[in-house]
């Protein structure tokens, strides 16, 4: 819902902020007001094309800010994909206008592409009469909107419909992933053999490089460890006769220990306890001697080891970090090339898959084109029953359903069937059956957007919309019939409407007066909330022009009190 509207030096507006309500709001004043001017400020705001006539003269910029409440609408997972929040379910779109014709879109102040808030603004609000967003306009809009009024009936078919598209587009994919350049995938096949045969070539083993890399540490420094070992050997143990070795002095001490081990349990401890230690030292110094005899300078195995590393490098390389990844990798070629090579049968399979499955997403749009068909003749009578309403007495509408075909005459696929939908309506006797888009009245447009927005009323999802122009060419019952109407959407949809027609104005649930006044030889609009006195001179003005009398007072009032009654029957 739009909540608020602020305008700050755009065309004529110096400063204004303008509330809307739930309900029905409705903006009047006179011709030249510029009531026009709001809407095109709010246009900017939701992506409409900018120019540098839009400042006001004498300003660096103009600014247009609308504020909405999000609260039940489905966009804030849209939102948070471009990383913008919103807090308290609030939405700000900011629109700046510099002199110079150069323009920054913002929502809640992130500065982002204008395509993106189009695409948010159409979550937001539609705009129906002279100015952009005319939905009902663009004939690729017509198949959601009669699917809208299908409701529930047609969503389970055209599920149906969507994931055999998808299903069809992903198959699709598969072959001309295979179709598409032979001759890469020979180039591919030759890549892939040269990798698994250089993998295979090499025999790896798990854990070989680990193990080869300790034996290649010990063969490139086994001379220092002859040395370090022997020296340290022989300071252990050259003869237990050695006085100076660690050993030889251990057995001069265990000897004198052995004399004074019987004087106490203390003494024995340490006699015992040493010589465990001499023990242990005998063991070591024999395991060293053994560990030396057994070490080898072979250079030969060395360069064998350093090749071999050499060689297990390069494939980590090319291949992974590890013999695990590497044979990881070589899975992966396998398999590729596996169904590479198998190509031509895949080929063959695919096409059959395809066949199955265009069969079956035919069987299936068919269906939801006969359903299509059947809930288009109810909804031709609906619309016809509002237009007629709406002052179109002549009015014929038809929903032309056909098959979506291309320029070489092939029936096109899409994600919602092989339809082609396009409203076509003729507005007075004796006039052919042509699009919605030819029709040049926006007042026109607008009446027939409010027939369908009656229909729609429930079902439809958009929370805002606002009607320019509508009441251009109606008077009388026809206007009082529009008043009722928009009152009856506005019970679904925050409706914002301009008008020159009291009998439009007096459903008002918000009622705006636009004015423009001169000060210090500056032109400037401004616009007011009209409370109940000043409503009622408003709605006196609307029916009598600017001279008011008692008896267009009475009048008003009267209005007044019966939209009240109307407005409470229709909720």
């Amino acid at each position: 819902m739009l909540l608020r509207l602020n305008i700050e030096n755009f065309v004529l507006i110096e400063n204004i902020n303008i509330d809307f309500s739930e309900g029905l709001n409705v903006m009047s004043g006179e011709t030249g007001a510029g009531k026009s001017i709001v809407i095109d400020a709010l246009n900017l705001a939701l992506g409409g094309k900018s120019s540098k006539n839009y400042v006001r003269t004498g300003k660096d910029k103009a600014v247009i800010q609308a504020v909405f409440d999000i609260n039940g609408i489905q966009i804030k997972e849209l939102l948070s994909e471009y990383g913008i929040e919103c807090d308290d379910n609030i939405l700000i779109l900011t629109r700046e206008i510099f002199g110079t014709g150069r323009s920054i879109s913002r929502i809640n102040g992130r500065i982002v592409q204008m395509a993106f808030v189009k695409k948010i603004s159409k979550l937001l609000i539609d705009i129906h009469g002279q100015h952009e967003h005319q939905s009902l306009l663009y004939s690729e809009n017509h198949l959601d909107m009669l699917d809208l009024y299908g409701n529930k009936g047609i969503k389970e078919i055209k599920s149906k419909v969507r994931e055999k598209y998808f299903e069809l587009k992903d198959i699709e994919k598969k072959l001309n992933s295979l179709n598409n350049d032979e001759r890469e995938r020979e180039r591919r096949i030759d890549l892939l053999k040269f990798q698994v045969e250089e993998i295979d070539s090499c025999n790896l083993k798990e854990n070989e490089d680990t193990e080869i890399a300790k034996e290649y540490e010990l063969l490139k420094n086994s001379e220092q460890i002859y040395t370090i070992i022997n020296n340290s050997h022989d300071m252990i143990s050259t003869g237990i006769s050695d006085e100076y070795s660690v050993i030889g002095i251990l057995s001069n001490i265990l000897g004198d220990l052995n004399k004074i081990s019987d004087f106490s349990d203390e003494l024995l401890t340490f006699h015992n306890e040493l010589q465990d230690i001499f023990y242990r030292l005998q063991d070591m110094a024999t395991d060293m001697r053994h560990y030396n005899e057994n070490i080898t300078f072979d250079s030969e195995r060395l360069v064998e080891i350093e090749k071999r590393l050499d060689t297990i490098n390069n494939l980590k390389r090319k291949y992974g970090n590890t013999i695990e990844e590497i044979f990881k990798y070589r899975a992966e070629l396998a398999e590729e090339l596996e169904e590479l090579e198998d190509s031509a049968n895949r080929i063959k399979i695919l096409n059959e898959q395809i066949d199955v499955c265009k069969k079956e997403y035919l069987e299936l749009s068919n269906i939801l084109s006969l359903y299509r068909k059947k809930i288009a003749k109810d909804f031709e009578k609906k619309i016809i029953k509002e237009l007629k309403d709406l002052n179109f007495d002549k009015a014929q509408f038809k929903v032309n359903i056909v098959p979506n075909m291309d320029k070489e005459n092939n029936l096109v696929f899409t994600r919602n069937g092989i339809d082609k939908i396009e409203f076509l309506i003729s507005t007075n006797a004796g006039e052919p059956l042509k699009p919605l888009s030819n029709i040049a009245s926006g007042g026109e447009i607008s009446r027939i957007m409010l027939a369908m927005k009656v229909i729609f009323a429930k079902i439809d999802n958009i929370p805002t919309l606002i009607f320019d122009e509508i009441d251009t060419g109606i008077s009388g019952k026809t206007a009082n019939i529009v008043g009722e109407k928009l009152a009856l959407v506005s019970n679904t949809h925050q409706t914002i409407c301009i008008t020159h027609l009291p009998q439009i104005a007096v459903m008002a649930d918000n009622h705006l007066f636009i004015e423009k006044t001169t000060l210090k030889n500056q032109t400037i609009t401004k616009i007011n909330k009209l409370n109940e006195k000043e409503r009622i001179n408003e709605i006196s003005r609307l029916i009598g022009g600017n001279k008011i009398t008692d008896l267009t007072m009475k009048n008003a009032k009267e209005m007044i009190g019966l939209a009240n009654k109307t407005k409470q029957n229709l909720r």
